[in-house]
């Protein structure tokens, strides 16, 4: 499926939508058109009823290698402004979920990166903010913002710390030493798959969540897991209190109950 788009390639199969990063001769660095593209993509897909899951990955051998260099040379000479642009809300919960990449989290579809090679900068910080991160073995990746002069960009100084502590947050933002994939695993951050097929491994894993769970029960459990971020205990299990009252006279509730008891496949609605 082709939406017109110029760095980046969208296509549906099996309930799940891939985005694919996509100026390979460049290790897919990140740019403004991309950046647009890329929201755009993601809106499309968590729109369509027939879309259950998402994947992000990247074309040729990079996932991304963080923002493209012609743009941090020309900041770098004073021709352009490093500031991102947007004018990002920063007040009530909605506010944490519409930021330059915090938008992600709030989709209501699970993502799932498939870093299917070298992520830095902003093309990692991207993975933070998907749901379940697959790293090909032996890929790499790397922070980069302190070896550039730069700081910790778009939200990565809240979400690391939050995913593999503040201890080894500190590590990968203060040396932004490359780190391969096996140690990201030991840290937490991503799950190593094989190198070879793992596009398509990334692809099975995603459409075990689109065919097996409840869109439903995806959407809501992925609003609890991100808001519980910003709550109490208490706060949080009251929710799920209110939301498994819901459950018991929705068709998916019934469905799942029902394909469990009959030994079939099931057949989700989403209601």
């Amino acid at each position: 499926m082709s939406q017109g788009w110029s760095e980046i390639l969208y296509g549906v199969q099996d309930r799940v939508a891939t985005i694919t990063l996509n100026r390979p001769d460049k290790l897919n660095a990140y740019t403004k058109v991309m950046s647009a593209e890329l929201r755009e993509a993601f809106e499309t897909a968590d729109n369509d009823d027939t879309v259950r899951a998402i994947v992000l990955t990247g074309a040729g051998r990079g996932f991304c290698a963080g923002a493209d260099m012609a743009r941090l040379t020309s900041a770098a000479e004073g021709k352009t402004d490093l500031r991102n642009d947007g004018d990002w809300p920063i007040e009530g919960l909605s506010a944490n979920f519409a930021q330059r990449c915090s938008y992600i989290l709030g989709l209501k579809k699970p993502v799932i990166a498939g870093i299917n090679g070298a992520a830095a900068g902003i093309g990692l910080v991207l993975t933070l903010y998907c749901d379940i991160r697959y790293m090909a073995a032996g890929a790499k990746l790397t922070t980069a913002f302190a070896r550039r002069g730069l700081i910790a960009e778009h939200g990565i100084s809240w979400m690391l710390p939050r995913l593999i502590g503040p201890m080894n947050a500190m590590d990968l933002l203060t040396s932004a030493r490359t780190v391969q994939a096996e140690e990201a695993a030991t840290l937490g951050l991503v799950r190593v798959l094989p190198a070879e097929g793992f596009a398509q491994a990334v692809h099975d894993r995603a459409s075990e969540v689109a065919n097996l769970s409840s869109p439903r029960s995806t959407r809501i459990i992925k609003k609890q897991v991100y808001e519980a971020l910003f709550q109490s205990l208490a706060e949080a299990t009251a929710i799920a209190n209110r939301e498994q009252a819901k459950c018991r006279d929705t068709e998916d509730f019934r469905e799942g109950v029902a394909h469990y008891v009959e030994k079939r496949a099931p057949r989700f609605t989403g209601r």
